[in-house]
């Protein structure tokens, strides 16, 4: 995992539901924590874009509805600034389920754009993406 080049505006507060954007199993996931964040006592946790998250499954195939699963974020609605000062934003919160914590994909396919900042932070998922914005 790389760091991220950009002043990322954590837009994900906890509980936030996401669209899951692959073919893992999993339709909606819900936000429960954010791994590998520092941050001051007591302050509520916020993901951002690139962000390796724990989830769980709200909707979605049987047998992964209501498990605790990884995640990485890869679109956030929040605009957020890039390091040569554009912003950007999504149309959806979404997040790809992953298997370890080196960001390798559950699923073979995901669908629509992903953010540079998470391709840049996860190379495995740039493998897979078709677009990266």
């Amino acid at each position: 995992m790389k760091a991220v080049k950009a002043n990322m505006t954590r837009g994900l507060p906890h509980g936030a539901w996401l669209v899951a954007c692959d073919n893992s199993g999993a339709r909606t996931l819900k936000l429960i924590s954010v791994k590998q964040l520092k941050t001051t006592r007591r302050r509520a946790q916020q993901a951002a874009v690139g962000d390796y998250i724990m989830a769980s499954v709200v909707s979605g195939k049987p047998d992964m509805r209501k498990q605790v699963v990884a995640a990485i974020v890869v679109r956030q609605r929040r605009p957020y600034m890039r390091a040569d000062g554009t912003r950007i934003k999504f149309e959806d919160n979404a997040a790809v389920v992953v298997k370890d914590d080196f960001g390798a994909p559950k699923g073979t396919r995901i669908k629509g754009p992903i953010a540079k900042e998470s391709a840049e932070r996860w190379p495995a998922l740039a493998k897979v993406a078709k677009i990266v914005v």
